[in-house]
């Protein structure tokens, strides 16, 4: 891990099983950068603290050096992290979908 990837904070509002969900986590993996995964689902005092740092109520929404992107994709996620040069780009061997919403049921 590198200088940078230690200083960052980031906090994932996520559901357990989603498809958005799950890419986010395999972008964070794909960095080894850690991150505090909130259950949106479980804890409904998760969930009112999302919507009120995103004002909406959609997840996941992903919190990096308290910069709030809202309701957004694994995709999303890491083209921020290497828009804002938080890492470098790197081909990853997890074959999980980064930008795949939940299923409808």
């Amino acid at each position: 891990m590198s200088e940078t990837q230690e200083k960052v904070m980031i906090k994932a509002y996520l559901k357990p099983t989603c498809g958005w969900s799950n890419g986010v986590r395999a972008v964070l993996r794909k960095y080894n950068l850690p991150f505090e995964d909130v259950d949106v689902i479980s804890n409904p005092v998760a969930y009112m603290e999302m919507v009120q740092k995103s004002h909406q109520r959609l997840s996941p929404c992903v919190e990096i050096d308290g910069v709030m992107l809202a309701d957004v994709s694994g995709e999303e996620v890491e083209g921020y992290l290497i828009q804002k040069g938080l890492v470098k780009p790197v081909d990853s061997s997890d074959s999980t979908p980064i930008n795949q919403g939940c299923p409808t049921h």
